[in-house]
């Protein structure tokens, strides 16, 4: 895994939005494109993100906000970032450490991709036999 890096597993373009867009509109987004995430960007630059795990964390009651909130009253801002030419071995292990399981992918501080823990799972699976074995 040492020799894959980020930029051939990352997906791009990566959805944005801005700070100012309706909790609902990016909501929306989420489901529109069937993605877990999506980055909030201001002036070209990686501000937040915001999770599905957000939203239902909003929905369920932990937090009073409307669906015309701005994202950016709702976003995460302890954003863990990667680089393109990281090792794929070094973004999962930044994802176990931090719990962080979206990490937008970044080139002098503006989002060129995503790479998420289902995208490691996926390549995992292609390079490794199941432990245990697959029975059949």
């Amino acid at each position: 895994m040492e020799d894959v890096f980020v930029g051939s597993l990352m997906s791009a373009p990566v959805h944005t939005v801005d700070g100012g867009t309706a909790l609902r509109a990016a909501a929306g987004l989420l489901i529109e494109h069937d993605v877990g995430s999506v980055v909030v960007v201001e002036q070209g630059r990686l501000d937040g993100i915001l999770t599905v795990t957000d939203v239902v964390r909003i929905v369920a009651g932990e937090a009073s906000y409307g669906p015309e909130t701005p994202v950016s009253d709702v976003m995460s801002t302890d954003v863990v970032t990667v680089a393109a030419a990281d090792s794929v071995e070094a973004a999962a292990d930044r994802m176990v450490e931090t719990g962080h399981y979206h990490l937008p992918v970044v080139d002098g501080g503006a989002p060129i991709g995503i790479v998420t823990a289902t995208d490691l799972a996926a390549y995992v699976s292609t390079v490794r036999a199941p432990n245990p074995p697959r029975r059949g």
